[in-house]
């Protein structure tokens, strides 16, 4: 199975995005080089990275010996929290291309939008800039709220072209990917297994029963058809490649149904209005 295979999305501002990418969120930064060429190799062209996860070198030093040229592999990174004021942002941009060892990413994000510290567009404002530079070929937000979009619209110039979100089938997120769809937005979904724990549910278990595939591969393979962008992680080669092998079977519209209705609103990670840690 070649990337020619994972399925690609338009983003707002023309530029092409594979659906399905590497997370490595939680990766050490000393395994991270090795695991992300597994990835390259199994045929992930997406890396999602972030200067929060420590890891941007690793990534970069994957990207420089895997032999892809620039215009295969697709980089996003994400602004930390503690850089929200302008010239911050923009010198932690910088910082982030210095690690990934590339003159531009192909998206960057802001991480949170911190409401309490209220600077979110005022960083936004140092995006736009980044992106004009070309140093971006696009920009978004990740775990932001309708409320705080609209701040956005009123305040700056730049639709983002992403919302990275909690999203799995026990967070549903739906209000959030209906506000996203209207305005143009694409959501990407993060920790789409919900961190393993939707794995065991009956329903996602029987399903992928009958179509003979795991139940992580049929989480994912629900992402998917539903349009979310998705980037599961793992540390484990086997778990890589199973998670990319998502292209040869189909899940019906009953099966959609069923595994959309296990929404229960269960949040594994902070809610954006409560999350102020402003830490690196």
């Amino acid at each position: 199975m070649t990337n020619e295979t994972i399925p690609t999305l338009l983003l707002n501002n023309g530029t092409s995005i594979p659906q399905l990418g590497f997370g490595t969120f939680q990766i050490p930064p000393e395994d991270t080089r090795d695991l992300v060429l597994t990835a390259f190799e199994t045929g992930y062209r997406h890396i999602d990275t972030a200067q929060m996860y420590r890891n941007e070198r690793g990534v970069g030093d994957a990207f420089a010996a895997s032999g892809l040229g620039r215009d295969e592999v697709f980089i996003t990174s994400k602004l930390n929290n503690a850089f929200h004021a302008h010239d911050d942002a923009l010198t932690a941009f910088d910082q982030s291309l210095q690690e990934l060892q590339v003159d531009h990413v192909d998206l960057f994000l802001i991480h949170w939008p911190l409401p309490a510290v209220g600077k979110f567009a005022e960083a936004w404002g140092a995006l736009e800039e980044i992106y004009r530079s070309g140093r971006a070929r696009a920009i978004g937000v990740s775990n932001f709220q309708p409320h705080h979009l609209r701040r956005l619209f009123e305040e700056t110039t730049v639709v983002p072209a992403v919302n990275q979100i909690e999203v799995h089938p026990w967070l549903g997120n739906e209000e959030v990917r209906a506000f996203d769809a209207e305005h143009g937005i694409l959501t990407e979904a993060w920790s789409p297994l919900g961190r393993g724990a939707v794995l065991e549910d009956p329903t996602i278990v029987r399903i992928a029963g009958e179509h003979d595939k795991t139940p992580a591969q049929v989480v994912l393979r629900w992402h998917l058809e539903r349009g979310d962008i998705i980037f599961p992680k793992s540390v484990t080669p086997a778990r890589i490649a199973e998670n990319f092998d998502l292209f040869d079977f189909e899940l019906t519209e009953a099966d959609l149904s069923d595994i959309t209705a296990l929404d229960r609103g269960e949040r594994i990670g902070s809610h954006p209005d409560e999350m102020n840690n402003t830490g690196r």
